[in-house]
């Protein structure tokens, strides 16, 4: 009988909510506030009915243990950095000479000048040829000094470098005349391991586990990062440059996804702000020992050295509750909730642990197909995509502006990694003051305009230039940092990784098309692909919802249901005060529907009386 009367009761609120919403829309300004209140209650009531959001509350919604898995992204924040980045300074330019060595048997008390004056033949300028030498006679030293050599070849003994103070691969393994290395071919190794990388891990993030996914990508840090200090020629380097790119975007994607599923709230948006910020250091920290060592081998031996402690993380490092809620695991979710709530000196109490059920009958499963078959999905996966591809497509053009300007390379690195510290910084006081969208919105705004001043401006003003490309840097890194958080929040949990690996496949796609449309030498053309990359991208952005205080979703079943526009789907806390309570929502709403039942009823009445004269 209670659930029948409950039932009722639940109904005839039902039916009179529906009676409101018929009414409304002939209500002016006192409607459509009433509107609002509406929205702040559901948006309250799917706080409410987010049981791990509660269960978080119990074990701390940022205690010790949040605290020590933020504080264990560091490290390899750092390392991924420097491993991506260390091309720039292992291709520094050399000048060779041709191993003339078979003189010193003549005259072995020659300095390295006379040598080099009597067996290189000369440009027209005066300066030695690179790539020629005067072939080795039987003479005796006072013939070659009198009568000079004429018979020229090309360099058989190798190279030397008698210019250069420190040891990179073009003189580790003699990459000179016609063995030039192409670095657009290096280029492109890096850009197909973001590539598969981003799509194998995205896949066995949600497949297997965060955990096991950011061990395998640790691992590829310490065979591919570490390793290459051992590789015995240039193709070699490229592949392990491709395996560590791979490496490094798995551990972005499944670190991601585990932070995301860990912390609630702003603590979500600080501790991925800081992780950006250590892999900006990480920059930073290869720009210094680039410049200290002498040998690139101890550059890779050096830096890498801090992987091996990552080892510890098999032991240490949790996996994601929510994961495994998803996956049917609920005994292992309580048993990694529960250590959490000791860890932070808390517990968790049992009629809470006992609230926490599986998602539904079955297992809760999904594809990489539901981005397209989910209607919700697949317009938030578009705008983002639209998004990834054009901060790609500037980022891109901003670096590849930077190095046609001729800057110091040390300078092009250190620079703007310092300037994306307090960037990524400002995303704190940006999300706290504008919400997720709005600051998307405005940095990536700021971002677009100085690419296009950049591209705009000629290169003869190289101070004005390079001061508006690092502005633009500092900008777009905030607007990564940012979007980052955004998209984490928007993907649920069960497609999560499956959702970074593709959006880092269109940034990655976004960056191609930069480098393939500055080859052409055409100068509007980057021009017009930025503007509209960045038109487009910015028109659709306005269409997503927003995901601030709101709980994230766990499953497609989460997803909010098929509005009429996707405009509508945007957080109500975004169109009210914040001074709006709970309580006088529920009051606002109930008074209306009650104004409301006494107008039906007045309404049914005159009719009656109509009726009876």
């Amino acid at each position: 009988m209670a659930k029948e009367n409950n039932f009722k009761v639940e109904f005839k609120f039902q039916h009179h909510l529906r009676s409101f919403h018929r009414h409304e829309a002939a209500e002016s300004p006192r409607s459509c506030s009433l509107d609002m209140m509406l929205r702040r209650l559901r948006a309250i009531e799917a706080k409410q009915d987010d049981k791990f959001a509660t269960i978080m509350d119990a074990v701390g919604e940022f205690g010790t243990f949040q605290r020590r898995l933020v504080a264990l992204t560091f490290i390899p924040n750092i390392l991924s950095a420097f491993f991506l980045f260390a091309d720039i300074f292992v291709f520094t330019p050399q000048k060779p000479y041709c191993n003339t060595s078979w003189i010193l048997a003549v005259g072995p008390n020659l300095s390295e000048s006379e040598r080099l004056n009597l067996t290189l033949p000369r440009a027209p300028n005066g300066s030695f040829l690179t790539c020629l030498m005067y072939l080795p006679v039987d003479w005796d030293l006072d013939s070659i000094i009198n009568f000079g050599l004429n018979r020229t070849d090309s360099c058989q003994d190798g190279w030397i470098y008698p210019e250069v103070k420190k040891r990179s691969l073009i003189n580790e393994f003699d990459l000179v005349c016609g063995k030039e290395p192409n670095l657009e071919i290096v280029r492109n190794m890096y850009l197909a391991g973001l590539l598969t990388g981003s799509f194998l891990f995205g896949f066995i993030t949600d497949k297997l586990g965060r955990h096991p996914s950011i061990l395998l990508s640790l691992l590829g840090l310490i065979i591919f990062g570490f390793g290459t200090a051992f590789v015995n020629s240039f193709h070699q380097y490229l592949f392990f440059r491709f395996g560590v790119s791979q490496a490094a975007v798995g551990y972005a994607i499944s670190s991601a996804s585990l932070i995301t599923e860990w912390l609630v709230g702003m603590h979500r948006a600080h501790a991925i702000i800081l992780g950006h910020c250590f892999f900006a250091m990480g920059v930073i920290f290869l720009t210094g020992l680039a410049y200290s060592l002498p040998h690139w081998r101890l550059l890779f031996l050096v830096g890498g050295a801090p992987v091996f402690p990552l080892i510890s993380y098999i032991w240490i490092l949790p996996e994601s509750p929510r994961w495994l809620m998803m996956k049917g695991k609920l005994k292992e979710a309580k048993q990694v909730l529960c250590y959490a709530a000791g860890v932070n000196k808390k517990t968790i109490p049992l009629s809470l642990l006992d609230k926490l059920q599986l998602p539904g009958k079955k297992v809760t499963t999904a594809s990489i197909l539901d981005f397209y078959s989910n209607r919700h999905l697949r317009k938030v996966t578009l705008v983002l995509c639209s998004m990834w591809f054009a901060i790609g497509c500037n980022y891109y053009m901003l670096s590849l502006r930077m190095k046609e300007l001729g800057v110091n390379t040390h300078f092009a690195q250190v620079i703007p990694g310092m300037m994306e510290v307090p960037a990524r910084l400002c995303c704190i006081f940006l999300l706290e003051q504008l919400k997720r969208k709005r600051s998307l919105i405005l940095t990536f705004l700021q971002g677009a305009l100085t690419c296009f001043l950049s591209l705009l401006l000629p290169a003869e003003l190289k101070s004005p230039l390079v001061l508006i490309i690092v502005l633009g840097e500092f900008s777009l890194a905030a607007t990564v940092t940012v979007f980052c958080i955004y998209t984490s929040e928007l993907l649920p949990t069960v497609l999560r990784a499956t959702g970074l690996g593709l959006l880092t496949l269109v940034w990655a796609a976004g960056g191609i098309s930069s480098l393939i449309v500055v080859n052409q030498n055409i100068a509007i053309l980057p021009i017009f692909l930025c503007c509209i990359s960045a038109f487009v991208a910015l028109f659709f952005c306005f269409k997503l919802p927003e995901t601030q205080d709101q709980p994230i979703p766990d499953s497609l079943e989460h997803l909010p249901p098929e509005r009429r526009t996707m405009s509508e789907d945007m957080s109500s806390e975004d169109m009210l005060c914040d001074d709006v309570t709970e309580e006088v929502a529920r009051n606002t709403i109930f008074n209306a529907m009650m104004t409301n039942m006494d107008q039906d009823s007045l309404c049914n009445l005159s009719l009656q009386l109509e009726t009876r004269k």
